[in-house]
């Protein structure tokens, strides 16, 4: 990059957002994140991480870090409503398919080694979001909220699967969600009892699935998944809670103590499962990023790495063509076919996941069992944990 430091506005501080602020300031950039929470947000559920997208945290320095935060999950375990083992697989064959190199990480807690490594270098807005956006004239004047305006080079939405930026720029989230057909809820609980250190617990029935993983200092995450045909989302917490009830009302196991579990949590997350698909990730001085750009979901297993993935790609492209937008053009042909296997690969993975029936339950359990045999497991995971893609080595 040469000439004058570029100002570029990132709409969003969760994983995309300071990922991509860490590669700008790498390659000279001058990078501003908006983000509409009052304070950093470091809840959410328990990703696995692998992949390129490990591999770039390694090179930003900040793998220590991860790791130290992360759990090495020795199995996945699927159990009657009795509690007895109904099915699971040990991880194993996931270390040994990555070479080691595998975490298991809360969400929150990833965002925020990396938050941490760019909030003394950069200016953010919490407690603000993008309320207008102008093109013109070779850069981008943005009104804020609750802040006054400022001018910018570029605009990035990194603002996940309900995007401002992309709402105001490109139109009604409506044109974009592509609802899977599922629905998440997370929650993180203290002094949940029991607790099996380092085993993923779950219990299912058709269409809907309930899983708990010991965390450390007394902490549990649960997590419920549900097969919904309605995509839209109750708005208030009180309704949210009694949403999840309501579907979980009645299993066995352990559900009615996790439900109880919900009048004590104060970090519910509840959203659609949903993929956002466009014919173009960018307009002009403003592109998009993460979630806001293509939102795998939760069923791929790998959003948080394509995220920081994006990030770094887009973060070079800018640097290679000097702050200008033709890098978006890039950009999106350098990662276009990959993030739309990820896609396909998630959506057809779902039917697996909360299988639709008792006997899908039955045969998703007994199946799961066949991951403990080397060279079954070998076969099953030797697509889904490549990463299909080529990075440039944008430093050089």
């Amino acid at each position: 990059m040469t000439g004058d430091r570029k100002r570029i506005l990132i709409s969003g501080a969760g994983i995309a957002g300071p990922a991509l602020a860490w590669w700008l300031l790498r390659f000279g950039f001058e990078p501003t994140i908006v983000e509409i929470a009052p304070r950093f947000r470091s809840g959410g559920y328990i990703i696995d991480f692998w992949g390129k997208g490990f591999d770039l945290v390694e090179e930003m320095g900040l793998l220590p870090e991860v790791e130290r935060a992360g759990y090495h999950v020795r199995e996945v375990r699927f159990v009657n409503s009795d509690g007895s083992r109904a099915g699971g697989f040990s991880t194993d064959p996931f270390f040994q398919a990555t070479d080691g190199r595998f975490t298991s990480i809360p969400r929150g807690s990833l965002a925020k080694i990396i938050w941490e490594s760019v909030r003394d270098r950069i200016d953010c807005r919490f407690g603000d979001e993008v309320a207008a956006i102008e093109q013109g004239g070779g850069g981008v004047a943005v009104e804020f909220a609750n802040s006054p305006g400022a001018n910018f080079d570029l605009v990035i939405g990194a603002d996940g699967l309900h995007s401002r930026v992309r709402e105001l720029v490109f139109g009604p989230e409506g044109q974009f969600e592509h609802f899977l057909g599922y629905r998440l809820a997370a929650l993180t609980v203290d002094g949940y009892e029991p607790r099996v250190p380092d085993s993923y617990m779950t219990y299912g029935v058709a269409a809907r699935q309930a899983s708990r993983f010991a965390m450390r200092e007394g902490k549990t995450m649960i997590l419920f998944i549900w097969r919904e045909q309605d995509s839209r989302l109750p708005q208030s917490e009180a309704e949210r809670r009694a949403l999840i009830r309501q579907r979980f009302g009645g299993l066995g196991w352990e559900v009615p103590r996790m439900l109880e579990s919900l009048d004590s949590a104060d970090d519910l997350y509840l959203d659609n499962v949903s993929q956002i698909r466009m014919a173009a990730w960018s307009n002009d001085r403003v592109g998009l990023t993460g979630d806001a750009a293509w939102a795998p979901s939760f069923l791929a297993g790998e959003g948080c790495g394509l995220a920081i993935i994006g990030s770094y790609v887009l973060a070079g492209e800018l640097a290679r063509a000097s702050g200008e937008p033709a890098a978006f053009a890039v950009y999106e042909k350098r990662l276009r076919s990959f993030i739309g296997d990820k896609q396909k690969m998630a959506a057809r993975f779902g039917g697996a996941f909360v299988p639709k029936t008792t006997l899908g339950i039955i045969v998703r359990n007994w199946a799961s069992s066949l991951l403990n045999v080397g060279p079954v497991a070998k076969l099953a995971l030797s697509s889904g944990l490549s990463d299909d893609i080529e990075l440039p080595d944008y430093s050089a």
